[in-house]
């Protein structure tokens, strides 16, 4: 059976400009939901983090005013209580790509924090790219996307249509006035990207070549969506 492989945040908060840590880690239903669809169309799952260190999911991913009542939240954490593989990765480091169909990234302000610097994240999306096989990442998860960036300010997905959470949105988080950057900006700027955007909060994906990425928690499902698509 095909394997997908989750890069997923180990930082359970956000660093923002005044050096506040705002909580963070994981949103579960950028992760959950697209676990959902990999599990159905018959793929097997793992997990990698930085450090192998167990994924925190965003306390607030999982309350009833981001999942419809309280029914909506009962329901997503029992998901994330039996998504077992999340809860055991491996190191990154040790990841063999030849292992995996395909590689997913999930968002939450996690990976603000430890993504756009990790050196083994970034020689895994290039390898990764190199293969061939789909790279795909969802809102925050782009930011991992700026550790691909090499010394000459080069990255291999320079000049790729994506998208990832767009700076309106994160105003409307209420953070972006407090935040040290925003990924919209350094994915334009830094890494040189097409990026594309839709209204605030709807679903919305980009297909360029090999790689998938989806603007906000609502493209989640979506993006995993087309990636099975592509797979089959």
């Amino acid at each position: 059976m095909a394997k997908i492989l989750f890069v997923i945040t180990a930082s359970d908060h956000w660093t923002l400009a005044d050096g506040t840590r705002q909580p963070a880690g994981f949103w579960a239903e950028e992760a959950l939901g697209p676990y959902a669809v990999f599990k159905e169309g018959g793929y097997e799952i793992a997990a990698a983090t930085p450090g192998g260190v167990p994924p925190t999911a965003d306390a607030l991913s999982l309350t009833a005013d981001f999942n419809g009542g309280e029914e909506g939240a009962e329901r997503m954490r029992t998901a994330l209580r039996e998504a077992t593989e999340l809860a055991h990765p491996m190191r990154i480091e040790d990841v063999d790509i030849d292992d995996y169909a395909a590689v997913f990234y999930p968002g939450g302000w996690g990976p603000m924090e430890d993504l756009p610097d990790n050196a083994a994240s970034g020689r895994l999306l290039t390898d990764w790219l190199a293969s061939g096989k789909p790279v795909s990442l969802v809102c925050h998860g782009p930011a991992a996307l700026l550790a691909t960036i090499g010394p000459d300010g080069t990255s291999p997905f320079s000049g790729y249509r994506l998208t990832g959470l767009s700076n309106a949105e994160e105003k409307q988080n209420g953070l972006a006035d407090r935040a040290k950057w925003l990924l919209q900006d350094r994915l334009v700027g830094e890494l040189k990207a097409d990026y594309r955007e839709a209204d605030p909060f709807t679903p919305h994906v980009q297909v360029d070549r090999t790689l998938y990425t989806g603007q906000n928690p609502y493209s989640a499902t979506p993006l995993a969506q087309e990636l099975v698509k592509a797979l089959s």
